[in-house]
């Protein structure tokens, strides 16, 4: 396995403070998160790339560790697996299960039943495998949009240390270690993480919404931001079952009028066929309101307005998305004989060409 530069992968400087790790995290796993670009699995290698760098950078104590060892990362992989083969084995033996029973609870907020999910997260394959030999594999959550992975359960610092011929506590305070540089201290055991799932309206996504769930018999109502979409992860560090952390993953429901694409909407715009042949101005209804769009003589089926601004809200950042309005013509349908003769009439006056004339 080559060794990984997670500072090249975040085009930030070694020196780089936290703010400016987080800030281009954020750009990048914006510029290739899945959702915006579907089915490109180019996008999705590096999406997951920036997510495993930032799950190091951001992490005071995995990024001492990655800049202290550097290029003598193998041989504390090599220790680690010696070290936490033992804790490796026991984890194993007591997890598995999952200690909320699969489902837990039903909560109400704005909007109806919203219906909750918890279970335990853990698959480490979301990380690369130079990421877990080097942290030593078994992961848990953390927060960010790609749910990257923390390491937990398996051998203490201590202990790998220990197996590279190093005395973990003098390390720790400085007191001894390979060239004199300090390490970070041992890392403590952390509590499951669990998972609820929260079902919104497109309306509830526009604006905001709250939700009430129920843990360990306390009810916590939770904050969904403007703009929030089908996947955004919302922690609330410790307030999961039993301590650990709790993640709301948001699922927005299907709308009858607007389709979502990220920021953006589309939506179909039925027209009279008067209305689409000699022009007209028209109501049309957005999540914020309704606006006014003046629609051109001779428009045709499938010509598409874009009204700026009348998207949804960018989450956690500003601005809004555009309304895509793709226009319908709806013809006029039991036409009486009088009606029949007169359109009769109208097209007698009227040269069209054939549209079908370049397909023979």
């Amino acid at each position: 396995m080559d060794y990984k530069d997670y500072y090249a992968v975040l085009g930030v400087p070694r020196t780089a403070s936290k703010s400016e790790i987080k800030k281009a995290f954020r750009k990048l796993a914006r510029e290739h998160h899945p959702d915006t670009k579907p089915g490109d699995t180019a996008a999705e290698r590096r999406f997951k790339e920036v997510n495993e760098a930032n799950a190091v950078l951001s992490d005071p104590d995995k990024r001492a560790l990655y800049d202290r060892l550097g290029s003598d990362w193998e041989s504390y992989a090599r220790a680690g697996a010696t070290a936490g083969a033992g804790a490796r084995g026991g984890a194993r033996a007591q997890g598995g299960a999952n200690p909320f029973g699969g489902s837990a609870g039903f909560g109400g907020g704005p909007g109806g039943n919203v219906r909750y999910e918890f279970h335990t997260t853990g698959d480490p394959g979301e990380f690369s495998d130079f990421f877990n030999a080097f942290f030593a594999g078994a992961s848990e959550p953390v927060d960010g949009p790609g749910r990257g992975r923390r390491p937990t359960g398996g051998p203490t610092f201590e202990d790998i240390l220990a197996g590279m011929g190093l005395d973990g506590r003098a390390a720790a305070t400085g007191t001894g270690g390979a060239r004199g540089r300090t390490t970070t201290t041992q890392a403590s055991a952390r509590p499951p993480s669990a998972e609820a799932i929260a079902e919104i309206t497109l309306d509830e996504a526009y604006r905001g919404t709250t939700r009430l769930v129920d843990v360990d018999g306390k009810r916590l109502e939770v904050t969904i931001p403007p703009g929030a979409d089908t996947g955004t992860r919302i922690r609330l560090t410790g307030k999961g079952p039993g301590g650990g952390d709790l993640y709301v993953v948001v699922r927005q429901q299907p709308d009858p009028v607007f389709t979502r694409r990220g920021a953006d909407l589309e939506r179909d715009l039925p027209l009279t066929l008067e209305e689409a042949l000699l022009g007209a101005e028209v109501t049309v209804r957005t999540p914020k309101g309704r606006v006014v769009l003046k629609i051109p003589a001779g428009t045709q089926s499938g010509r598409t307005f874009r009204l700026t601004g009348q998207g949804m809200p960018r989450f956690r950042s500003d601005g809004y998305g555009d309304l895509l309005a793709k226009a319908r013509v709806i013809l006029p349908t039991d036409l009486s004989d009088e009606a029949t003769a007169a359109a009769r009439d109208f097209f007698e006056h009227v040269n069209q060409p054939d549209p079908r004339a370049r397909e023979t």
